[in-house]
């Protein structure tokens, strides 16, 4: 048996098909009914002209001397009047109405039949005509009473028909109420629950029909987009979590980085690192193991205050260069992370789990990442520490040579002079000994200057404030060291000189300098250092005393050789000459390192 559910729309078909036929079996009826009451009035008509046909023929036979022809004339029209169409349907309509009509007619027939045999006197023919104009009356009251009949049957048909028609109507509001209106309300409702976010909204339709399966479908959509929404409400939870993790990961980093290249490494920020990171990964077991690169066993580790047990193996190479990140031993879960750069091992990074635990991939991830940033400071370190073994070798280079050629020098012409004067003392040669006295006294002052000289160079610098800074200083402590006045003029703004040209230029300003202040007996010394417009550095020290000599090696051997040195380590000439309007120049020009092709730097001091 078939069980599919009525259609709504069929319903609603059904319903609105059963008005239209009650309104149309409504108005046949009415129609077929009014047809046959139509008919009545002319058989009353008719009817009622038989009486007057009748009571014609009376007065016609009663006449003394009637016509012949006028009275079968008068027979023919009433027998016509008998014969009308209209009484035809009283052969085959209801037995009374047939048997009045009948009877009405045979009477006729017997008074017409009596009338031509003249068996009628006057008085019997009055008494016929009143029995036949009776008869005919009966016949008009029962054609009457049928239509009166048909009319009651019109208006009781038509008010079933309209009691009919309103409770069917009834019936199918009623239906499209229930069925309808009411679910399409409660679609309506639920549809603006759900587009406000409240995916619980249900629609409960008993039905079976279209509404019905769309409510079913609506209840199983909002169940699907609810579904939906929470797990898209998971699937963003998981995401800003891992958002955060990998925020909270690159702040992290960025920290270790920071830390490692704002200042040299402190194993005090190690410490903090670890602490860090065992609150980022909420591990509590996670040890940093520093090791030489020769060396078996750590010489600092780094491991919570809380966690009992320190590694203390002797030989930690299976940590170091283990191949395998991950392993079991002694009931614990441990990842090792080697510090390792450029094939140098600095130490390992250890974390200790239970059996049943792991590390996520983003742990695994930022622990080796924290391994590698830890072993790029190490390898930093290392690099800084070889750095300042390489200046601290060729400062004292640069001050053995420094010493070379002043004190040394200086100390070798003393000790000739006390050989002169012990052999003036073995030979009592006072002007020898005279003599040497003064030459011993002269050569310990310059020695004794050349000290302070050197010992002032030693401290010379360029701090934060940068080079014309450290010129105006330089300035500054020459002016002091005399009675010259020392002018600086300085337009290499956009020129970056790198810090051993820097150095050399200061050096060579210092000597040039003292040179006119012990012997150019001026009042003033100029310093001008300027870029060319072929971007070479110019620098030249003048000053207004009385001048170079012809032979200025007697005089300052050993400033003016390490104004010259100084000018060929960076590529240049210096040219010293007096100048025309009076006094000394000092003048070196050289190219510098930014517009030269990389090569390595082979001295800073």
């Amino acid at each position: 048996m078939n069980n599919r559910p009525v259609s709504l729309i069929a319903r609603i078909s059904f319903g609105l098909l059963l008005v239209v036929a009650l309104a149309v079996v409504t108005l046949i009826a009415s129609y077929w009914l009014s047809e046959r009451v139509n008919e009545d009035p002319e058989a009353i008509n008719v009817a009622g002209s038989l009486r007057m046909q009748t009571y014609q023929i009376g007065f016609l036979v009663l006449r003394e001397e009637p016509s012949s022809g006028e009275l079968e004339q008068a027979f023919n029209r009433i027998e016509q009047s008998w014969q009308h169409p209209i009484f035809r349907r009283y052969t085959y309509s209801d037995a009374r109405s047939r048997s009045l009509y009948q009877d009405a007619y045979s009477r006729w027939q017997t008074l017409r039949f009596d009338i031509d045999q003249q068996r009628l006197d006057g008085h019997a023919l009055e008494q016929a005509i009143a029995a036949q104009v009776n008869a005919i009356d009966t016949l008009v009251t029962s054609i009457q009473q049928s239509a009166e009949s048909k009319i009651e049957q019109l208006r009781v048909w038509l008010i079933i028909s309209l009691i009919a028609t309103l409770l069917v109507t009834v019936l199918v509001m009623h239906s499209l109420k229930t069925r309808f209106e009411k679910p399409l309300i409660q679609l309506g409702q639920a549809a603006k629950r759900i587009s406000q976010g409240d995916f619980t909204a249900r629609v409960h339709v008993p039905f079976d029909d279209e509404l019905g399966a769309l409510a079913k479908t609506m209840n199983k959509m909002s169940d699907t987009i609810g579904f939906m929404y929470g797990r898209l409400e998971q699937r963003v939870q998981e995401q800003t979590e891992s958002l955060q993790h990998s925020h909270t990961t690159l702040m992290f980093l960025y920290d270790i980085a920071q830390k490692t290249n704002e200042k040299a490494v402190n194993f005090d920020n190690f410490e903090q690192i670890i602490q860090r990171l065992r609150l980022l990964l909420d591990v509590p077991d996670i040890e940093l193991c520093l090791l030489t690169e020769g060396g078996s066993a750590p010489y600092l580790q780094f491991q919570g205050d809380n966690v009992q047990g320190k590694c203390v193996s002797l030989n930690c190479d299976d940590c170091v260069y283990r191949g395998e990140t991950c392993a079991e031993e002694n009931g614990k879960r441990i990842y090792r992370f080697p510090l390792r750069r450029d094939a140098q091992h600095f130490g390992v990074l250890v974390c200790r789990l239970e059996l049943d635990e792991k590390l996520a991939d983003w742990q695994q991830q930022l622990l080796q990442s924290v391994s590698d940033q830890l072993a790029l400071a190490l390898s930093v370190r290392n690099e800084e520490d070889q750095v300042r073994r390489l200046t601290l070798v060729k400062e004292r280079t640069v001050i053995a040579r420094e010493l070379h050629d002043s004190l040394a020098q200086a100390l070798s012409y003393l000790k000739i002079q006390v050989t002169r004067l012990n052999k003036a003392i073995e030979h009592n040669n006072k002007a020898v000994i005279e003599d040497v006295s003064k030459e011993l006294k002269q050569g310990l002052d310059s020695a004794y200057r050349q000290l302070r000289e050197l010992l002032t160079t030693f401290r010379l610098k360029v701090d934060g404030g940068g080079f014309l800074e450290a010129l105006h200083n330089t300035a500054k402590q020459l002016q002091n060291q005399g009675s010259l006045r020392v002018h600086v003029e300085s337009r290499i703004e956009n020129a970056p000189l790198a810090p051993h040209e820097e150095i050399h230029l200061l050096q060579i300003i210092r000597e040039g300098c003292q040179n006119a202040i012990h012997h150019s007996e001026g009042s003033d010394v100029w310093i001008r250092i300027e870029q060319l417009s072929e971007h070479r550095i110019l620098l030249s020290i003048e000053d207004n005393g009385v001048g170079i000599p012809d032979t200025p090696e007697k005089l300052n051997h050993y400033g003016l050789a390490i104004i010259r040195e100084r000018g060929r380590h960076l590529g240049g000439e210096v040219n010293i000459k007096k100048r025309p309007e009076g006094g000394t120049g000092v003048y070196f020009e050289f190219t510098p390192m930014y517009l030269k092709s990389p090569v390595p730097i082979t001295e800073v001091y």
